[in-house]
């Protein structure tokens, strides 16, 4: 596709974007660090699709994009967390954001069929894109079994935000991991050479491990060992996500035991805390089916 015809492509999502702002800003909010950056970084973007070019790049707009995006989001999804998540409109708010955060995805199927969103928008920003849709449902499902743990177990769509959560940090950590898990890394420190190896580049693909492991935890105790989220067939998936039956069990202690690992091998030193995640292993083990 030439450039003019994918900038042609951006311009309803810009738009849409541009209206967020535009709506955050009448709140009054505007002097937030965050939302000044989305607001420059699509300026940015703005002048840059309008230059007279045929060579646009496609990886240039949807990153410019993809980032306004991920600032704009992050400040709502902020005051979700300091507001502890209104029980009257919360649930909204969150299926809404998951779908904001899925557009540079459903954008890139759109313009190209040949290029993957990974060579487009490259692993870091596709890698936050997985991470930020994980975790704010993590939170988001925290917080209501907090408030009131029964209703984990009686409305269907915790369950489907459970499933799709899991999903979205379990892809999150998979981007990383070498093709080959025997290869050999040029590194004087072993132990950096092991969290590469595994995958593991920074504290965010830890905390991906440990949330994961723990809404692992939370499907297994309030749904039992599979997710019946394929019986559930009025229940559309969230944006991006895959219609998958998890086995919460498997997947929370393939996690939790990368998790451990790693943090009572190269990085003891660290003292990051495991006594959760052996507790729920622990779980995991003695669980009836």
């Amino acid at each position: 596709m030439a450039g003019t015809e994918f900038v042609a492509k951006l311009q309803q999502p810009l738009a849409r974007l541009e209206r967020r702002l535009h709506r955050l800003s009448q709140g009054g909010e505007f002097a937030d660090a965050f939302l000044t950056q989305a607001s420059a970084t699509l300026d940015n973007l703005i002048a840059f699709s309008r230059e007279p070019s045929e060579d646009h790049s496609l990886s240039k707009l949807l990153q410019l994009y993809t980032q306004a995006l991920l600032d704009t989001t992050f400040f709502e999804e902020n005051q979700l967390v300091d507001k502890d998540f209104p029980e009257e409109s919360s649930l909204k708010k969150v299926e809404e954001l998951i779908g904001v955060l899925s557009e540079p995805e459903i954008l890139i199927r759109q313009i190209s069929t040949t290029q993957e969103p990974a060579s487009v928008l490259g692993i870091e920003l596709l890698e936050c894109l997985y991470w930020r849709r994980g975790a704010l449902l993590y939170m988001f499902c925290h917080t209501v079994k907090g408030r009131k743990e029964g209703l984990m177990q009686k409305t269907d769509s915790f369950q489907k935000l459970l499933n799709e959560g899991i999903q979205y940090l379990v892809k999150m950590l998979e981007f990383r991991c070498p093709d080959n898990p025997n290869e050999e890394f040029s590194f004087q420190d072993a132990n950096a050479a092991r969290l590469v190896q595994e995958g593991i580049f920074s504290d965010t693909h830890l905390l991906a491990m440990m949330y994961g492991g723990e809404m692992c935890y939370w499907g297994l105790k309030y749904y039992g060992r599979e997710s019946e989220h394929k019986q559930n067939t009025d229940i559309e998936p969230l944006h991006g996500a895959h219609n998958q039956v998890l086995d919460f069990r498997e997947t929370g202690e393939k996690m939790l035991q990368k998790y451990i690992a790693a943090c009572e091998g190269p990085l003891r030193a660290h003292e990051w805390d495991t006594k959760n995640a052996k507790h729920i292993l622990d779980y995991f083990k003695h669980f009836k089916t």
